[in-house]
């Protein structure tokens, strides 16, 4: 079964001198890049109205793009009953808040049991929309809001206003390290030279920016807010290992506990059982793509990173001489 798939977008001054390829992966990144330069050969793809068949031709910037094109259903997703926390839903998006351990979308070692699998048991009709109408994910270990888009043309807007920085997202973590003041970490990040399953910060990569304000000090710790201006793969994760911060219990980028000195016997059991990154999407703020209303969802922050900001807290009353 195939359905149509229209889009349209404008690319923006930043992108003068960048292949057609690498500038629709980049507006339409719901996509692989495979599928759009496949798209750009089948003559399925116009820049400025006109047909454009050659992946590599240069980009002045601005220029408007159109891709009329069709997509088969991917056979391999299957619909499974598996609980979703509902937090909005009407006919055209809905929000989700996401627990530790389940992956967003299928992939390698993990075909199914995701987010995108309660999506086709819970909303059928989805299936209709690419990749089930997820536009934006947060890793496995990561708690918090998603949105997800219902119907084509909700994903379309979505994607768009996730380009152009008009969905706000904010994030609670605890960083490891006490940190002196809040701050905007601008660096471009690409994927790893040598550990294909992770990020790293790269002149030569993908731009990405991320605010952070403290929320509290403790002694060896510091729990941050959070929020994205663009959203590159663990963009958050790769930004405070950067800063020489990392996120306490990120496995892959440096977040592995470190005894603290006159520590409590609660605080080290803790912080060996905190097994995933402090991370958890708290908000999400959007105009609705169809109805223009300005809508607004929290999301509480989890027992484990309740528990460990509590055990944290205490730690700094206890030692107020090593704060």
């Amino acid at each position: 079964m195939n359905q149509q798939i229209e889009l349209a977008g404008e690319l923006s001054p930043e992108q003068c001198n960048q292949r057609l390829d690498q500038s629709i992966a980049e507006l339409f990144s719901e996509y692989s890049r495979s599928r759009l330069k496949e798209w750009i050969l089948d003559g399925c793809v116009t820049v400025n109205g006109e047909v454009v068949t050659k992946a590599r031709l240069k980009m002045r910037g601005n220029e408007v793009i159109a891709i009329n094109a069709s997509l088969e259903t991917e056979e391999r997703w299957v619909a499974q009953d598996i609980e979703l926390n509902i937090v909005f839903e009407d006919e055209h998006l809905l929000v989700i808040n996401k627990p530790a351990g389940l992956v967003v979308h299928p992939g390698a070692g993990n075909p199914d049991g995701t987010v995108l699998n309660a999506l086709l048991f819970h909303c059928p009709e989805i299936e209709q929309v690419p990749r089930c109408g997820i536009v934006h994910r947060l890793d496995k270990d990561t708690t918090g809001l998603m949105v997800v888009a219902k119907t084509v043309a909700t994903q379309t807007k979505l994607v768009r206003m996730i380009q152009k920085r008009a969905i706000t997202r904010e994030y609670e973590a605890i960083a490891i390290g006490q940190m002196t003041a809040g701050g905007t970490v601008d660096a471009p990040i690409a994927r790893h030279p040598t550990k294909r399953t992770h990020m790293a910060v790269d002149p030569f990569g993908k731009n990405a920016v991320t605010r952070f304000r403290i929320a509290e000090k403790f002694r060896a710790h510091t729990r941050l807010r959070l929020r994205l201006e663009t959203g590159r793969t663990h963009q958050i994760r790769v930004h405070m290992s950067h800063l020489r911060h990392a996120l306490l219990g990120d496995p892959i980028y440096g977040g592995r506990p470190k005894p603290i000195k006159f520590s409590s016997e609660a605080l080290i059991t803790a912080m060996r059982g905190f097994k995933r990154q402090a991370l958890h999407a708290v908000k999400l703020q959007l105009i609705h793509p169809i109805t223009g209303e300005q809508m607004k969802w929290q999301a509480p922050v989890p027992a484990d990173m309740v528990e460990m900001a509590e055990l944290l807290r205490q730690d700094t009353l206890d030692n107020p001489d090593d704060y």
